[in-house]
């Protein structure tokens, strides 16, 4: 007999055999997981950077109101894209990025300040050795205002320019990361949903098999009071019946563990009643061609994107840091009037170009050069070492879909003779030909061949959920590959 269990989603904790339904294969948990790792990888420095747990949360939004809410697949992503933390923290690791970026354009345009000041000054001669026969040697007091504004303007700076164009890349980079992250939220949300759904799916089942167990209680009772079998037959029976009972127990309470789970992920408060409007979809996915998919996945893939601007801008900073040791050219000046009095005062100016090179560094330049190589070589590593990623999850999806196919048609199979044998049990022990032994042992396949059902339809559901993602058209095409309602 198959021992009821459950496996949580992807990263989460939990036990329970392989087969329970909505049960994640470690391929699947992988794939999840090591998106959710990527796009960290690719979010920048910010302290606001979204983690793989941060698409487990979420800021609520609303109260929790009386009555039941029902909540459809749509309805979850929706709420999912809203109030995901992991994609609000992705969304301030944008505006962190772009911070920087106008932080280091400032390098590049002028810089104009401004002051006004007035001073007053009374000055000993004699302090400073200067002693003039007949002439007193304390000056003043006397005042100087000055109203002055001031101007600074770099000309030539190759450095500040290749830095400006790295921030920039940054922030496209993580603008990508952002859009890549709505990808994110669609596979944790689907899955936790997909999750909710198959635990509805085994509720339902064990419903069933608890009827099933009672009437085989209530026969071997029957048979036992008029002397037909033996007691034995009655205290398997209560086994088998009470046994249900506890994996009802066990299903019930792993269901609203994973509403609990769903709802942290979309943002809903936790005590609002919910209920599921979709059931288990099962749409066929054939022919999927992985090379011509990951072309596809090429061209869509914004994580893709978002590695390839960290390379360009890692190469901005390799030239920003060569170009250390090159001259820079800048303008500085100033102009005010000063005088004793604002009506007592003059214009005057000053204007400076100068010309800054550094003359010995070399320890700092190669210092520079160095650990600035070095990170392009890794951000080009990291692409190329993302792109194959890419292409083994698509095979990997792809062969988890065949698979889980396969699992879906063989295991309904399954449940529709489990049913028969069960029925062709009852009706012999009913009749008296044999004890409810085999009676036992048809409602453990039977119980058996539903779960595996279950969990079928779910790995096939998550597979073809982690290909739209894998593909990077999750948010946009879900549907399409999930079907059904």
């Amino acid at each position: 007999m198959a021992a009821p269990g459950h496996a949580q989603l992807p990263g989460g904790s939990g036990g329970g055999s392989p087969n329970a339904p909505g049960a994640s294969t470690p391929a699947q948990a992988q794939t999840t997981e090591g998106a959710l790792q990527q796009l960290q990888g690719l979010s920048g420095q910010s302290a606001a950077t979204a983690t793989p747990d941060s698409f487990k949360g979420s800021v609520v939004e609303g109260k929790a109101t009386d009555g039941v809410m029902d909540l459809s697949l749509d309805d979850a992503i929706a709420r999912g894209l809203r109030r995901n933390l992991g994609l609000i923290l992705q969304a301030s690791a944008q505006q962190n990025a772009k911070g920087q970026q106008f932080e280091q354009l400032q390098a590049l345009l002028p810089t104009v300040t401004g002051d006004a000041s007035i001073e007053v000054q009374q000055i000993d001669l004699a302090a400073f050795g200067l002693k003039f026969p007949g002439l007193n040697p304390i000056i003043g007091p006397f005042q100087t205002i000055d109203f002055r504004a001031y101007l600074t303007q770099s000309l030539v700076n190759v450095t500040a320019l290749e830095s400006y164009i790295a921030a920039k890349h940054n922030f496209t980079g993580a603008k990508l990361t952002a859009e890549d992250a709505r990808d994110m939220v669609v596979l944790t949300v689907g899955n936790a949903y997909l999750l909710c759904i198959a635990d509805a799916a085994r509720i339902t089942a064990v419903n069933a098999e608890l009827a099933t167990s009672k009437v085989s209680l209530d026969q071997a009772t029957a048979s036992h009071d008029a002397g037909i079998s033996p007691r034995l037959d009655v205290l398997r029976a209560q086994v088998d019946y009470q046994n249900e009972q506890q994996s009802l127990i066990s299903a019930n309470n792993q269901f609203e563990k994973d509403k609990l789970a769903l709802a942290r992920a979309i943002g809903l408060p936790l005590d609002q009643a919910i209920r599921l409007t979709d059931t288990e979809p099962y749409k066929a996915l054939d022919n999927v061609d992985p090379a011509a998919a990951f072309a596809q996945a090429l061209k869509n893939r914004k994580d893709l994107a978002a590695q390839n601007e960290q390379v360009l801008a890692a190469r901005s900073q390799k030239t920003a840091a060569f170009a250390d040791q090159l001259p820079t050219a800048k303008f500085s000046g100033d102009f005010g009037d000063i005088g004793e009095t604002v009506n007592h005062s003059h214009g005057t100016y000053t204007a400076t170009g100068k010309i800054e090179a550094p003359l010995l560094e070399i320890a700092k330049t190669r210092g520079e050069e160095d650990v600035a190589d070095s990170q392009y070589v890794q951000a080009k590593d990291k692409l190329t070492d993302q792109i194959q990623q890419v292409n083994a999850d698509i095979r990997d999806a792809i062969l988890d879909i065949q698979s889980a196919a396969k699992l879906v048609e063989a295991s309904k199979s399954n449940v529709d003779l489990a049913n028969e044998e069960l029925s062709e049990a009852q009706q012999r022990f009913h009749a008296g030909v044999s004890d409810n032994l085999p009676v036992s042992q048809a409602q453990s396949e039977t119980e058996q061949a539903n779960d595996q059902y279950i969990s079928a339809l779910y790995q096939h559901n998550a597979a073809k959920l982690a290909l739209a993602r894998a593909l990077g058209v999750a948010e946009a095409n879900y549907k399409d590959y999930l079907g059904g309602k």
